[in-house]
């Protein structure tokens, strides 16, 4: 089984907190010491508190994974929407830029806003979230991404499973099941983009869980654009459904009790709930093996990369296989 050596050589691990500081001093900000290391396994996020104002949310993004170009179009759609009055927290500008450079780093800083985790069992929480991703879509449809990529068969299916059998993550004498089952699944993702047609695409938010909405008494606010790029409109909306088909179902029409106030909804995309969940398997395991050279991984994800792991895969690929041939969701 592929283990590559873990050492302390990644970017990230001149990240100290010095490096945080200085990063926060370079543009303008008086960092006071307090620093709070955020949860985020992609990029490294600090709340730094401040000696001049309010603490604020210093994102240091990973070396290489996004040109600046394309972090530059992910804090210009979340402009987008703040000047719509869509609760978001953009990047702030400081010295006249959103995007800023220091000790090989670039990185961001932001508002700093709490919030808890959405009560997704309560319908009317469904119908308000529901609203503003239908505001948050009026506003991405309105014209493309020019530079960050598209999430489709190609990126979110066929690129991790060839970088994932090329790397040789999959231990060989699961590797003909593995990728058999997963040859399977991409048939039954195509089969499934084939019966719901041509969809429009738009900017989405792209990683639209319940971690990524916040709320607060004046209701939600969004975070975490990171992985905006160009989809169909229920990339957003699948995520919040969960349990049995018949709570998936409500769920899914309270969802769109809100949404459909601000935005249409083309029912056809609900022949791609399941095709979308098998490719964010796909991609999530292929996501973890590329980071594997990042300490803060086998940290945080001890469990991958064993015997156990790829076979509850398999089991898991094999049950979207069958989900993906039944009816779609329809609301109620």
């Amino acid at each position: 089984m592929h283990n590559p050596e873990i050492s302390d050589s990644h970017p990230f691990s001149r990240l100290d907190p010095l490096a945080v500081l200085d990063a926060v001093d370079s543009v303008g900000l008086r960092g006071d010491g307090r620093l709070l290391a955020l949860n985020s396994y992609e990029n490294r996020v600090y709340r730094v508190g401040c000696e001049d104002g309010p603490p604020v949310v210093v994102k240091f993004y990973r070396p290489a994974r996004w040109s600046d170009a394309a972090i530059l179009e992910e804090h210009a759609f979340v402009q987008e929407l703040a000047d719509q009055e869509v609760p978001v927290v953009p990047a702030r500008v400081l010295a006249g830029r959103s995007l800023h450079e220091h000790g090989g780093f670039r990185f961001a800083v932001f508002e700093s806003r709490g919030g808890r985790a959405p009560e997704l069992s309560d319908p009317s929480t469904l119908e308000w979230i529901g609203r503003f991703i239908g505001r948050i879509h009026a506003v991405g449809a309105q014209k493309p991404f020019a530079e960050r990529p598209r999430l489709d068969l190609e990126t979110f299916g066929r690129e991790p499973r060839a970088w994932l059998v090329k790397h040789g993550f999959i231990p060989p004498e699961l590797l003909t099941a593995y990728t058999s089952v997963l040859d399977q699944a991409l048939d039954g993702v195509a089969r499934c983009y084939d019966r719901a047609g041509a969809l429009p695409l738009l900017r989405l938010h792209g990683d639209c869980h319940a971690g990524n909405v916040l709320w607060t008494d004046d209701g939600p606010h969004f975070v975490d654009f990171d992985d905006s790029r160009m989809g169909p409109a229920v990339q957003d909306l699948w995520m919040l459904l969960s349990g049995e088909r018949h709570e998936m179902v409500r769920q899914l029409s309270d969802v769109l009790a809100g949404y459909e106030d601000f935005c249409e909804f083309d029912p056809r995309q609900l022949y791609l709930v399941e095709a979308l969940r098998t490719l964010r398997l796909i991609h999530y395991s292929a996501w973890l093996a590329m980071r594997w050279d990042d300490p803060a991984f086998p940290a945080a994800f001890p469990w991958f990369n064993t015997q156990r792991y790829w076979q509850d895969r398999i089991l898991e690929l094999r049950e979207q296989v069958a989900l993906m041939d039944e009816p779609p969701l329809w609301p109620v």
